[in-house]
């Protein structure tokens, strides 16, 4: 059946993308370039940034709320059938999740205007996104049965899943407002690729006590699946046209959308900053390769009653008259009609105490004319510390993480940032990026988790980043 195919595929993509990502560990980093994309209104002090590439930015994420796969696969002499009822199906409930998020970025370029209070930026990316929730009762069901559970309701809401993959267009504009301030916007063209989501689900399953049998099972349903690009992609796979089919709709050829990214730098002090962004505020119109699938209704039925006479007729199908009774009651559909999705927003926040020793920016400080863009330059401190606020909208609700940072500086040739975050996932979490730079050649890399980098199997949550780019500051390069 075309609609659990489906169903099946929105859960094995959720593994395989292996949340939108929480780029804790690069936000506020503002020597790396790519701190604009978490942040278009970061501090800048580049005359210009290239990325190279598919190299200047690449990024994955995965998290696991619920279980890991040393959980079941761990040889600690249990059974694992054992393993699988007690930390699966009794162990997680509706709220535990599977997500995972990866970025490939194909263009990034960044540039000072004549103006140079003014920073400018552009380029394409690739991002793919998916959450599955545990579908507790839905396991309940499948797994033990309904033997014994009269009048047990078994919530059909507990689906929820949602993913995409699709391109992004992107122009920013950072500029510094005045001596304490600089404020960003970042406007969006979304190519989608891919879009699956089933997240508004309601209904149940119940059985109890029947009039013309011993049992009488209950069905109400209010169901649906929205995909679109999916079975493009089944197409273009059996025909080997797969990149063809990713590059046409990747590049207009799919579902279009809008979006902004909007952040702010503050200094409350010479040594103090505050910052916040927004990030992914927008929408895409699905209209390309659309397939919804529904199930709506109500249906009540006792089994197959069957008198004497039936059994001797032979063309009498009782089992598809069960099931001809049940999709009378209840209709299966699939439309094409278009529909819309909005983006999951991300929200970041951090307070930062600089110290130390104090370290000369890179950048021509006579490149300025205005008295903005002359404190544009002001130096940068040996040491930072500070706490970071990250979250994003997600179908059964906000997911929150808090991060307090540590970060250091070795003159202008390298920088380290280490993190400790707290969420859903984990409540160990260190992260740690180091920012390395030759010359104008920038290379940075950065990892979640480390702690858990002993044992991968038994880890819930992983995630790195890594990029190339090269970097001029003007008249000292």
């Amino acid at each position: 059946m075309k609609s659990t195919r489906l169903i099946y595929c929105a859960f094995l993509l959720a593994g395989l993308f292996v949340h939108a990502q929480n780029k804790q560990v690069l936000y506020d980093f503002t020597e790396i370039p790519q701190s604009l994309m978490v942040n278009p209104g970061a501090r800048t002090d580049f005359k210009w940034y290239g990325g190279f590439p598919a190299l200047s930015g690449v990024s994955f994420q995965a998290g696991s709320s619920g279980i890991s796969v040393n959980d079941i696969f761990a040889d600690d002499g249990l059974d694992i059938n054992d393993k699988f009822r007690d930390r699966i199906i009794h162990g997680m409930d509706a709220r535990d999740e599977l997500s995972g998020t990866y970025q490939l970025e194909l263009l990034n370029v960044g540039f000072r205007g004549k103006n140079p209070d003014n920073f400018y930026s552009f380029g394409i990316y690739n991002e793919g996104d998916a959450i599955g929730y545990w579908f507790q009762d839905y396991a309940f069901l499948g797994f033990e049965g309904n033997a014994g559970m009269l009048n047990r309701k078994y919530d059909l809401g507990h689906l929820k899943t949602r993913g995409e993959i699709v391109n992004v267009f992107h122009f920013g504009v950072n500029r510094r407002i005045n001596g304490k301030m600089t404020g960003g916007i970042r406007a969006k063209i979304y190519s989608g690729i891919v879009n699956f989501h089933s997240t508004r689900n309601k209904g149940y399953f119940v059985t109890t006590e029947g009039q013309n049998n011993l049992l009488a099972s209950t069905l109400v349903a209010d169901m649906r699946m929205r995909t679109s690009g999916m079975n493009a992609v089944w197409d273009a796979e059996k025909e080997g046209d797969l990149v063809g089919t990713f590059l046409k709709r990747g590049f207009f050829g799919g579902d279009l959308g809008l979006g902004l990214d909007l952040g702010f730098s503050y200094d409350l002090n010479e040594q103090t900053v505050f910052t916040a962004s927004l990030l992914d505020l927008g929408f895409i119109y699905h209209a390309n390769d659309i397939r919804t699938y529904a199930l709506k209704g109500e249906a009540a039925v006792e089994g197959i009653e069957i008198l004497p006479q039936d059994l001797l007729d032979p063309n009498n199908d009782f089992w598809q008259e069960l099931v001809d009774e049940v999709e009378e009651l209840i209709p299966f559909e699939i439309d094409e009609r278009s529909y819309l999705t909005f983006r999951p927003t991300k929200l970041y926040a951090s307070l930062r105490y600089n110290f130390g020793e104090p370290i000369q920016s890179q950048a021509d400080c006579d490149c300025g004319i205005t008295p903005a863009s002359r404190n544009r330059n002001r130096a940068k401190y040996v040491n930072g510390i500070g706490g970071q606020l990250y979250a994003i909208n997600r179908p059964r609700g906000p997911q929150m993480a808090l991060s307090a940072f540590y970060q250091r500086r070795f003159g202008n040739f390298m920088a380290l940032k280490t993190t400790y975050t707290v969420d859903k996932f984990s409540k160990t979490n260190i992260g740690l990026g180091l920012n390395l730079q030759a010359g104008p050649v920038n290379l940075y890399v950065l990892a979640d988790n480390l702690l858990a980098y002993r044992n991968l199997a038994a880890s819930r949550y992983a995630s790195f980043q890594l990029g190339i780019n090269i970097i001029s500051w003007g008249g000292k390069n």
